[in-house]
């Protein structure tokens, strides 16, 4: 599985419009065959950082970076934000998805 973390810094005066602005990218995202799960979160302490967390099965990250919705959702979020993302990616082998957390058991 690819494992994708990207932490977005949006522009004060663009932070209630980033979802609007990114949400053909993420829904043509979440519909690519390899796409596991695509999922938008804001920071508690830092209002205007987006964090998308993202995960994909082995074979589909070139297919991923190397579509149309890509180039376009990269273009409608550069005039929103205010440095280069953040970005950690990691190939994690093994089942992909979600494990139970096993320090915190919910019977």
């Amino acid at each position: 599985m690819i494992f994708i973390v990207v932490k977005y810094s949006v522009k004060p005066e663009a932070a209630d419009q980033w979802l609007d602005a990114t949400r053909e990218f993420t829904l043509a995202t979440r519909a690519e065959p390899g796409n596991l799960w695509f999922e938008w979160y804001t920071s508690a302490e830092e209002p205007n950082t987006f964090v998308l967390v993202e995960a994909f099965q082995d074979d589909a990250g070139a297919a991923h970076v190397g579509s149309d919705h890509f180039a376009q959702g990269l273009a409608a979020m550069r005039p929103l934000l205010t440095k280069t993302p953040s970005i950690v990616s990691q190939l994690i082998p093994g089942k992909p998805g979600w494990d139970l957390m096993g320090e915190l058991v919910i019977d």
